[in-house]
């Protein structure tokens, strides 16, 4: 039985071994989201990636393995790194109460189709609609239409990672991701699990994060590959 300090090494993995074990491909050992839910994979062993990446790239075009320190191998006959993106994980700490005046939803089916155009309008080229499905996402509202949102993503019987943390441009600097991330904080510590968020180095995210609880502990490498 992994402690929950190994699992938040590699995320991705044990999510697929618990929480998200219906959506698990395996090859070999190396373990990937079906491609229609998240395009996230994970390794323990280097030496099986090269098989796992070609296999993998079958199915999808564009993908990622992430890791604390691992290096995948690959074949590049098949296979190409588009480039190596350095983030970091942060962990809750003790939480920081802040004042909630927005009216915050928890959003149903009905607005996957929202959910997807807005961050592909914020972050695009990586969430995948299915997505809606790894956990429960929440919204704020104005003028008729969905503008800032956060979502559950990577989990596993211990933690809960918030993502998809998105404000439409006309919408920003108006303090909406900080209560929404607030908020889906306080839903992940309401089932006695532990928040997690996951950002690229640098971001200018990282103090809000900050100012609500959340500690950085540690690097996490995002490797991005495509088919050839």
């Amino acid at each position: 039985m992994k402690t929950l300090k190994e699992k938040l090494k590699n995320p991705v993995w044990h999510s697929l071994n618990e929480t998200h074990k219906e959506f698990l491909i395996d090859y070999d050992g190396v373990q990937f989201y079906k491609p229609d839910i998240c395009i996230f994979g994970a390794f323990y062993d280097a030496t099986k990636t090269t098989k796992a990446l070609n296999a993998y790239s079958k199915i999808a075009e564009r993908f990622f393995l992430v890791s604390e320190n691992g290096m995948p191998i690959i074949d590049e006959n098949n296979v190409l790194l588009e480039r190596k993106i350095e983030g970091c994980q942060l962990v809750l700490e003790n939480i920081i109460d802040i004042e909630i005046k927005e009216d915050i939803v928890l959003l149903t089916e009905n607005y996957i189709d929202e959910i997807y155009d807005l961050i592909w309008l914020v972050m695009p080229g990586f969430y995948q609609k299915r997505g809606f499905e790894m956990g429960r996402y929440f919204g704020i509202f104005k003028d008729n239409k969905l503008v800032s949102i956060t979502g559950q993503r990577m989990q596993t019987d211990d933690f809960i990672e918030v993502s998809g943390v998105v404000t439409h441009p006309d919408y920003t600097k108006k303090g909406f991701a900080k209560q929404l991330v607030y908020h889906t904080t306080k839903e992940i510590l309401n089932e006695k699990k532990l928040p997690i968020l996951h950002t690229n180095k640098g971001n200018s995210a990282i103090p809000l994060y900050e100012k609500l609880g959340y500690k950085l502990t540690r690097d996490m490498n995002w490797w991005l590959f495509r088919r050839k």
